[in-house]
């Protein structure tokens, strides 16, 4: 089972996510996550990303790309995985394409969370973490059944991201719609796609989504 979630930032990719992740056994690859690991372990393409970053550059798809395929290698991907904030354009999914066909293998599906702009500013500045597991709260949506208490590891830290407040909710949807939306229309074409309503209750949602993966 390999997926990618598509949507907007705030319409629930990452609680779903973790979901998946905890029904299905399969890892969810963050490329952020992938990349700090392959610099950490002083891999050789961790090697060239460690290269461009310490020059203060971006790193090139090429080098997101090999990250990729070289962390699907690993034995917990076996069963698939689920990727997370990747591809972000066109570009990147014909390479992730591509690398996928050169190992064998395809995406299962690609699952599109629909939500209306309006509602992401409230979801997105009411976000925040636990600092310790990474495990996903919102001030009125998903608190913590315990109220300071990480209901996954007990921790009482948690965090927001900087950029998560109604002032760059617009410019992130910009960028949203302007790079990563167009894959909408890719991977429909490629009969991958299925799209659920993201506006509706959590538990509904993950309905949706475990009704599309139970087909698989």
């Amino acid at each position: 089972m390999r997926l990618i979630l598509l949507g907007p930032p705030g319409a629930g990719k990452g609680t779903q996510a973790q979901r998946i992740v905890e029904k299905h056994g399969i890892p969810q690859l963050s490329t952020g996550d992938m990349l700090r690991a392959a610099v950490q372990a002083g891999t050789e393409v961790g090697k060239r990303a460690k290269a461009v970053m310490d020059a203060g550059k971006l790193v090139s798809d090429d080098i997101v790309i090999a990250i990729v395929s070289e962390r699907i290698d690993q034995a917990d991907c076996e069963n698939g995985f689920i990727l997370d904030g990747f591809p972000r354009t066109l570009v990147q999914a014909d390479a992730t394409e591509a690398m996928l066909k050169s190992k064998g293998i395809e995406l299962s599906k690609v699952v599109e969370i629909q939500v209306d702009d309006a509602i992401l500013a409230d979801r997105v500045s009411g976000r925040y973490t636990c600092a310790n597991c990474g495990a996903g709260y919102h001030d009125t949506n998903v608190k913590p059944k315990v109220e300071g208490v990480c209901d996954r590891c007990g921790s009482t830290h948690f965090k927001r991201r900087p950029d998560d407040n109604r002032e760059t909710v617009v410019t992130r949807l910009g960028a949203y719609y302007k790079e990563t939306s167009p894959l909408i229309g890719y991977y429909y074409a490629k009969g991958k796609l299925q799209s659920v309503d993201g506006m509706a209750d959590i538990d509904h949602v993950t309905g949706e989504i475990e009704g599309i993966l139970s087909k698989l």
